[in-house]
């Protein structure tokens, strides 16, 4: 006969684990408490990051006894981007949801995502906000709010809670991303960037009980760099010529008006060649010429890369009764 857990799932939970081994077996029977209460079946995907405390070992023992429980072991610490990857690479549900396993984000919460994304078929996303976040202020809280102020700024995707790990998508979204470096905490910005209706709801957090947090404020100098990556990647990653050559244009044009106005006065029998100004006009001319240069080289690999078929422009979802046909001339 066959069971329930042997079907394919609707929801798929991806956890990253790094060192929670304490964590673990409270950990997933809140998350199988929580799913009981909802309709739709399940399945948790959870990703052991090469911890070195006895989780992977733990998390293969809980895969034994509970079907619903997938266990992926990296073989070394990637860091958390890449083991969220390797879990969307891996999840069969329609929806995909996303939690820490600390136990600070709240299971209990994931049927009311689930909820909002059931009856709300205009949305493709929704964020957990730690509202009444339970973490030091000055360390955690103070740095996070002042991070989420910037980013919501320069994204232009307006979130009150980057960095919460609770988040429900429809699966179409996390098929349409790809997670790199420390991307994790863009996920908002890239889900836009692929088309993704974004809502935010409050939800519950907890202060740790076991283990230590991975996070520090060490990790700031990280996110600005990240930032400037994603909001150049949002806005310029079709037209880098725009982003360069538009830089390039605003240090070449004064440099050119310099060396045209020392050509003058050279022709009215000056002397230039050992004026700063001079040097001043050349490094901008140079500067500038190099930025375009750099922009049409991203030009071109922009449209390799388009042309070869490794991306796709971009998204659409389609209405109508449209023959099968043109289902066909669309898709070739």
């Amino acid at each position: 006969m066959t069971s329930v857990h042997d079907l394919i799932p609707e929801v798929s939970i991806v956890v990253p684990i790094y060192n929670e081994f304490d964590n673990l077996p409270d950990l997933v029977a809140r998350i199988d408490a929580a799913m009981r209460t909802q309709p739709l079946s399940y399945e948790l995907i959870a990703v052991d990051d090469g911890s070195n405390d006895g989780s992977a070992k733990r998390l293969r023992e809980i895969s034994e006894t509970h079907p619903w429980v997938r266990a992926v072991c990296l073989v070394r610490n990637y860091g958390q981007s890449s083991a969220l990857q390797a879990g969307f690479d891996r999840v069969r549900g329609r929806y995909v949801v996303t939690l820490d396993a600390d136990l600070q984000n709240e299971p209990g919460d994931i049927p009311l995502l689930l909820e909002r994304l059931e009856n709300e078929p205009d949305l493709d996303m929704i964020s957990g906000w730690r509202k009444n976040r339970q973490d030091k202020a000055l360390s955690r809280r103070l740095p996070s709010v002042l991070a989420n102020r910037l980013i919501s700024k320069l994204t232009n995707v307006q979130l009150h809670d980057y960095g919460c790990a609770l988040k429900a998508y429809r699966r179409e979204i996390i098929d349409r991303i790809r997670l790199y470096g420390e991307m994790h905490r863009f996920i908002p910005s890239l889900a836009r960037d692929a088309g993704a209706r974004i809502a935010e709801v409050p939800v519950r957090h907890h202060a740790r009980t076991h283990g230590v947090s991975k996070y520090g404020i060490d990790r700031t100098f990280r996110v600005i760099l990240d930032l400037i990556f994603i909001v150049f990647f949002m806005r310029f990653r079709q037209r880098p010529l725009h982003a360069f050559g538009g830089f390039g244009l605003w240090l070449a044009t004064p440099g050119a008006l310099i060396l045209m106005w020392l050509f003058v006065e050279k022709l009215m029998g000056e002397d230039i060649g050992g004026r700063p100004l001079l040097m001043a006009g050349v490094m901008l001319m140079l500067m500038g010429m190099q930025f375009i240069a750099a922009g049409l080289i991203g030009e071109l690999l922009t449209r390799i890369y388009y042309e070869s078929g490794s991306g796709l422009q971009y998204y659409a979802k389609e209405y109508g009764a449209a023959t099968v046909e043109e289902r066909r001339k669309v898709a070739s």
